[in-house]
């Protein structure tokens, strides 16, 4: 999903550098209003850690590969907002300094990579975890869904979710380069979306096994406790 430049149309760049851009001013103004200091290390290991994982690949089907994408794992451990500056931190570095992505249409990466699978992908975590245990659980009903990190159905909605944000951002992408002319729809939707479905099930295993990791060690590092950024 790094596009690079000549692929998307002009506007498109344009128009998701100007969003991309006003997500990126306030989401650091609110970083320097709530962002406490013993996150700050966490972030600076996320952003290095998503960095080094989107660096390996992996097969898929077909002779195609994939890699990690990171971007929930990032809103879950430090809250959207700051997930997604990390997101932006990886973007630009691996944009300016490794060619993965055009310089043009780095807006418009960070726009899928950042924003639908980051903060969209944290709104499908905060859906599923509310959501399902008031359609398994009884008991669960008398409580408040999805404010509970001891909430057993926290890991299953973090699989749902990241498996769901990297298909979102992949189909995305697909409508952003047909939009463009570069490829028809029926033909670059199915495979986008075909190969990111496998992507997305190491995703979710990626993501669920680093999330517990953390928050068996260090629950109150992690954001997700109250939803709070």
């Amino acid at each position: 999903m790094h596009i690079p430049d000549g692929f998307v149309s002009s506007q498109i760049n344009g128009a998701a550098f100007v969003i991309t851009a006003g997500v990126g001013a306030f989401a650091v103004a609110k970083a320097e209003k709530t962002l406490k200091d013993k996150q700050i290390p966490l972030l600076g290991i996320t952003a290095a850690f998503v960095f080094a994982a989107q660096m390996l690949n992996f097969p898929v089907a077909g002779g195609t590969s994939g890699h990690f994408l990171g971007a929930l794992l990032a809103a879950l451990l430090l809250g959207p907002l700051n997930g997604f500056l990390v997101m932006c931190i990886v973007l630009i570095t691996q944009c300016l300094l490794f060619a993965d992505g055009g310089i043009v249409s780095l807006g418009t990466n960070i726009f899928n990579m950042g924003i639908v699978a980051g903060l969209g992908g944290y709104f499908f975590y905060r859906f599923f975890v509310f959501i399902l245990p008031l359609i398994f659980s009884r008991e669960c009903r008398k409580s408040t869904p999805g404010r509970n990190v001891g909430n057993r159905w926290m890991f299953p909605s973090i699989a749902i979710a990241s498996w769901l944000s990297v298909v979102a951002a992949s189909a995305v992408c697909s409508l952003e380069l047909s939009l463009s002319g570069t490829s028809p729809l029926y033909i670059v939707l199915p495979a986008m979306v075909g190969v990111h479905s496998l992507i997305g099930i190491g995703e979710a295993i990626i993501t669920v096994g680093v999330v517990s990791v953390v928050f068996a060690a260090r629950p109150e590092l992690i954001s997700m406790r109250t939803g709070e950024q």
